[in-house]
């Protein structure tokens, strides 16, 4: 069974930092692009960063770039999502998403974790 849980989640104050897990079981992750997505209430679901197969590609939303990384770990099956000078704009709901082929596109993910809430105050 296809399984992706996040992890990491929290309240934290404005320009503070969280590091996001992913957790992929079921399934062979290090063939798989991974990508973070956020929803925040009253908004679409956006996409956030992906990263290729191997990790030596990433790419990232203009919202969030030079503030959030992410990486993986296929030996550990895990996805990572740095967040760093969060801001309170960056409060939702934080998913990730798996896809065969690279995109940033939120229809294109083939598996979904269930979120983790990220709060940041003011």
């Amino acid at each position: 069974q296809v399984q992706l849980v996040e992890s990491g989640g929290g309240l934290v104050q404005a320009g503070g930092s969280l590091r996001l897990s992913c957790a992929a079981s079921g399934f062979t992750l290090n063939v798989y692009k991974m990508g973070w997505f956020r929803h925040a209430p009253g908004k679409e679901r956006d996409w956030v960063a992906t990263i290729s197969s191997n990790g030596g590609l990433t790419n990232y939303a203009d919202s969030v770039k030079d503030r959030f990384t992410i990486s993986r770990d296929n030996a550990k099956n895990t996805v990572y999502l740095w967040l760093n000078s969060l801001k309170p704009e960056d409060t939702a709901v934080y998913y990730c998403a798996a896809v065969w082929k690279y995109t940033i596109r939120v229809a294109e993910y083939d598996y979904w974790g269930q979120g983790t809430q990220v709060t940041v105050s003011s």
